[in-house]
């Protein structure tokens, strides 16, 4: 996705994605999206909502998903950034606790610098990929 900057329209981001406003409606009464409202109840989208959207737009378009379906993989993706969270939050309390170990000792215990995890985009190229390929 493209830095942008400010508030979009609900108008606006259906030019930008190619997408009928009720479509942006629609989404938002399943709850897959939430922009923002003025004191005159106009929508107003942000570049966190534009991100969500390009997302669940390569999901239904690219991918066939359904909005069910849709809905399960972006609780699971927040899940997983939860996780991600926690585990970095862990993995540094573990190494300020190493620290304090004498010198000697922190040898026996050794703390990855980095936790692996599998990003939704990466599975999404994958299926891309065998998509195209298959």
């Amino acid at each position: 996705m493209k830095k942008r900057q400010g508030f979009y329209t609900i108008g606006m981001v259906a030019r930008m994605y190619n997408i009928h406003p009720q479509t942006l409606r629609l989404y938002e009464r399943e709850g897959l999206i939430k922009p923002r409202r003025t004191a005159g109840n106009n929508r107003l989208y942000t570049d966190e909502d534009l991100e969500r959207l390009e997302f669940i737009l390569t999901l239904t378009r690219e991918l066939g998903v359904n909005l069910a379906g849709v809905e399960i993989i972006l609780r699971m993706k927040e899940q997983m950034e939860e996780m991600q969270k926690q585990i970095e939050e862990l993995l540094r309390f573990i190494e300020e606790q190493l620290q304090k170990l004498p010198k000697e000792e922190r040898g026996v215990v050794r703390v990855p610098k980095e936790v692996a995890v599998v990003k939704i985009a990466e599975i999404i190229q994958k299926a891309r990929e065998e998509k195209e390929s298959g």
